[in-house]
């Protein structure tokens, strides 16, 4: 198969298009082609584009910085010489004066398919900006790894952020040219923008199930995104960002697992296994230990709960990530109810709410484990509508 920026570089009549007109970027590390070289050094070699900036979102361009809330500098690209604005440092926006330095921004960032994943809403400034300022933006369409399975509540009005640019649920099952489409009918853009869309991309199928496994070698998009098995867990796990719990960070499997020095993960599984079997579909749970080397509990002795989706029994279509980890969260409340289970800090720059309220955009996967009467009907019964709601809106800007 091909992705957007292969199709970019095979087609002389696309490039083409971009003769004459000055060029920017925003990519990361894992923007790269077929034989693993990186974009900018790609386009750089193509004679009818002209580079005059560059941008690098979250953990920018290099990819370097481990942690959120981790700022980027603006620097110069030490071979190409042109400047490389920062979208996660003194600003998340675009500044006005960096929108005169190109024509055309073309985006070439590779998604896990997850609303709390910032590059979502780092495409949605960009394309505020060009509208505010009449450029034109190209998304070089890339596979979201995780598929098209659905799954979470929809953030709730009010509760925009960094890590929620509009009412979408956890686990939105569309590629970044798709989410453009979205957010420009959504908030209705008036911005020139074009998707180069991939070639032979297959979501349903398997193994990959939206990633071309044995076709493309995998690069972290982030540093704590390290393979497939991540991916796929990430709607879920992402929430333990949240929590006083550990996913992983410091260890060599991050937002597969989560634990804590002070839990039994056997009495975990036992819990989530009697309460809710059937969220547990399509992966495996193996209780084990780790000591992460930073992070929460660092140097700590962790017992833990490993997420397992690269068995052959894994069922795509069955496996649900958000369900997983708040059954996680509902089997530590039930038995231990006075755990310290939620983080208090301003989270992704959001003051005065909860972290784990900002990653769900809403308090009511919080309400919903804090509530010792409430079961996994009520949190089924809150969360199916906004599930098949997002099935329907987004069904008109699939492209594939």
């Amino acid at each position: 198969m091909n992705f957007g920026l292969d199709r970019l570089l095979s087609d002389d009549a696309l490039r083409g298009q971009l003769k004459g007109r000055r060029v920017a970027l925003l990519a990361h590390p894992a923007s790269v082609t077929k034989d693993l070289g990186h974009v900018v050094d790609a386009l750089a070699a193509c004679p009818e584009i002209e580079l005059t900036a560059a941008f690098g979102p979250q953990h920018g361009m290099k990819g370097d910085l481990q942690d959120n809330m981790m700022e980027s500098p603006d620097y110069r690209d030490p071979v190409h010489g042109f400047p490389v604005f920062s979208l996660y440092g003194e600003v998340r926006r675009p500044k006005d004066e960096w929108m005169e330095t190109f024509d055309v921004v073309l985006i070439d960032l590779q998604d896990l398919g997850c609303r709390i994943y910032t590059y979502v809403t780092t495409l949605l400034y960009v394309l505020e900006a060009a509208a505010k300022h009449g450029k034109s933006v190209w998304v070089l369409d890339r596979p979201n790894p995780a598929g098209r399975p659905v799954e979470g509540m929809t953030l709730k009005p009010g509760w925009e952020s960094f890590v929620g640019a509009g009412p979408m649920p956890m686990r939105h099952g569309m590629t970044m040219g798709e989410l453009g489409l979205w957010f420009i009918d959504r908030f209705r853009l008036d911005v020139d923008y074009r998707v180069v869309e991939m070639q032979g991309w297959a979501p349903e199928a398997g193994p990959g199930f939206g990633w071309p496994l044995g076709e493309r070698a995998w690069v972290n998009p982030s540093p704590n995104a390290p393979n497939l098995s991540m991916a796929r867990c990430y709607a879920g796990t992402v929430m333990l960002e949240g929590a006083t719990l550990s996913e992983g960070r410091g260890t060599t499997r991050p937002l597969e697992l989560f634990g804590a020095p002070d839990i039994d993960a056997r009495a975990v599984i036992a819990e989530m296994q009697a309460l809710a079997p059937v969220w547990l579909g399509g992966c495996v749970l193996r209780d084990m230990w780790f000591e992460p080397t930073f992070h929460k509990h660092v140097g700590k002795l962790c017992s833990g709960v490993q997420i397992h989706v690269d068995h052959p029994g894994y069922d795509h279509a069955a496996f649900k990530p958000w369900r997983v980890q708040a059954l996680g969260f509902k089997a530590i409340r039930r038995l231990y109810p006075d755990y310290d289970l939620w983080r208090d800090f301003p989270y992704e720059y959001a003051f005065g709410k909860l972290p784990i309220d900002v990653i769900n955009g809403g308090p009511g996967l919080r309400e919903w484990v804090d509530d010792a009467a409430a079961g996994p009907g009520d949190l089924e019964a809150a969360t199916r509508p906004d599930e098949a709601a997002w099935e329907e809106a987004r069904g008109a800007f699939l492209l594939y």
